[in-house]
């Protein structure tokens, strides 16, 4: 991937959250750097391999649930990463095949393959905007999420093992808010995020890697990433493990392996 043309104004001088989550995910969209550092993260908390996948199973799940049995046709999807089949709109839309998603990252090699998320069914619409969560205003000024989305209909936010990435300097409960403050009745937000509860020494090495990489990190207690889910009708289970969140199957994995929160609430 190193000398793939695509890396020409990518910087590859750092490791990226989002090219760290293609590794452990089994991807080819990463360079050394973020090899290099996904297997710091490996070496300390060998279960990343399973909460990344038991990440991307909920948030399948989760979008099911929404569909089926909530009436939801839209999706906003914030910190996509890069594309890894099936991707969120493929999969609501295997329910319902008029589904519209946007989908928005601040990664440039996200923006390479874009196309991927793109490749709508006919019925359906979706599309990509280059935006930053930090900026929720800009994102929701985007003429393309215009385009795409009836914001006077339900939409689902979708911010899966994002907001693990903003920390409270940087005001996460607020933009979760803003966001949510302009979806009408009847949307939803689905969420996860990485928690220190069930080792707190091992994700603190966890941290300190990410930190030490120029990546800031704040993984929340179950208490805390339960704030993100105030004034919403919290769906059963309620705020649970990943794997424990409707499973399709017997759980197989440990909490602590899978070290990650996760929720869908209602606005009322």
């Amino acid at each position: 991937m190193t000398n793939s043309p695509v890396a020409r104004d990518i910087d590859t001088s750092r490791p990226h959250s989002a090219r760290m989550y293609d590794y452990y995910l089994g991807g080819k969209d990463h360079f050394e750097v973020d090899k290099q550092a996904a297997e710091s993260v490996a070496s300390a908390y060998p279960g990343i391999f399973v909460c990344a996948r038991e990440n991307r199973a909920f948030m399948h799940r989760a979008t099911r649930v929404l569909a089926r049995e909530h009436g939801i046709r839209q999706w906003l999807d914030i910190g996509t990463g890069i594309p890894t089949e099936p991707n969120l709109h493929q999969v609501a839309q295997s329910v319902v095949p008029e589904a519209r998603v946007v989908y928005a990252d601040n990664d440039p090699l996200v923006l390479k393959y874009a196309e991927r998320l793109m490749r709508s069914r006919a019925e359906g619409r979706t599309t990509y905007i280059e935006a930053d969560v930090n900026d929720p205003q800009t994102l929701l000024d985007a003429p393309e999420l215009a385009e795409i989305l009836d914001l006077d209909r339900p939409v689902a936010l979708s911010l899966n093992a994002l907001m693990h990435f903003v920390t409270d300097a940087q005001d996460p409960y607020g933009i979760v808010g803003r966001l949510l403050d302009v979806l009408p009745s009847g949307s939803a937000l689905a969420l996860s995020h990485c928690t220190p509860d069930f080792d707190p020494g091992t994700w603190q090495k966890v941290t300190d890697i990410y930190n030490n990489a120029g990546t800031p990190v704040q993984f929340r207690s179950r208490a805390d990433v339960a704030r993100f889910f105030d004034g919403l009708e919290l769906l059963d289970p309620g705020v649970s493990v990943g794997h424990r969140w409707r499973p399709d199957t017997e759980p197989t994995a440990t909490d602590a392996e899978v070290s990650l929160w996760t929720g869908v609430g209602i606005k009322p």
